[in-house]
């Protein structure tokens, strides 16, 4: 810890901070770009539900079936993780290989059950992005996704076509594996768990966190959901302006 001081698209909510008991759980800021998301908790998990009916109706996919997310952090990745762990799906977040070097995990020669990555690593040269029987493309900004290349589907389009009502959530047992490398859930709520100890994040706490220096979703993510606490997500951080931001957000953690 670096420094502790004290529906559809079009309908999503953005301008200034709110306050009070609509304070967000999942606020997403891009400095670059001048965006901000804001969701509680009931918004995110509307987005959660859409993404797990994509992938049960759409993919028709169930516990232990294999999942890569290639997604930076933003507010559509915690929907697609949130979505897929609900589903007792094994998601992985490492398959990055560059080079043509091969993915380090199991089964990494088999393709994934489905496929989740940005626009920008599907069209670098040096990503080897796995092969998935359901493949999306998730964009990072309001934009509509054009051209989007044969064999792939739009995630923004698609996920709409799914209630917003959440799923009976699958039996899940501490000892299914919540990634293809078998780590399991019940490890990852202990790593999420002893994280947030080490940072004394407590349950409404408002952590501030630059995505360009902490892309594991165990830190952005799991970790303050954990125990409670909300998060702000600031894309591209424009550090000059933190001070300010710390308190128009009534920010108490920054990462």
């Amino acid at each position: 810890m670096q420094r502790s001081v004290a529906a559809d698209l079009s309908a999503l909510p953005t301008g200034t901070p709110p306050v009070g008991s609509e304070r967000p759980l999942l606020t997403y800021l891009d400095d670059a770009t001048g965006e901000r998301v804001d969701l509680t908790a009931q918004h995110l998990g509307n987005w959660a539900a859409r993404s797990a009916g994509l992938l049960r109706d759409g993919c028709r996919l169930a516990a232990g079936d294999r999942v890569a997310v290639l997604l930076p952090p933003h507010w559509r990745t915690a929907a697609v993780l949130l979505g897929a762990w609900s589903l007792g799906l094994a998601v992985s977040f490492r398959p990055r290989a560059t080079a043509g070097l091969p993915v380090l995990e199991p089964g990494g020669n088999t393709p994934y059950d489905a496929v989740f990555v940005t626009p920008e690593r599907l069209d670098d040269w040096l990503e080897d992005v796995p092969d998935g029987t359901h493949r999306y493309l998730v964009g990072t900004r309001r934009e509509p996704l054009t051209d989007v290349p044969v064999g792939w589907l739009d995630w923004s389009t698609e996920v709409l076509r799914h209630t917003d009502v959440p799923p009976d959530h699958a039996a899940i047992r501490p000892t299914d594996a919540a990634s293809p490398d078998g780590t399991t859930y019940g490890q990852w709520g202990a790593l999420a768990r002893e994280m947030a100890d080490r940072w004394e994040l407590r349950a409404g706490d408002r952590l501030l966190i630059d995505a360009a220096e902490h892309e594991q979703p165990l830190k952005w993510l799991l970790a303050p959901l954990s125990v409670g606490a909300s998060v702000v997500l600031c894309a591209n951080l424009d550090r000059s302006t933190l001070d300010t931001r710390i308190s128009a957000e009534q920010v108490t953690r920054v990462l």
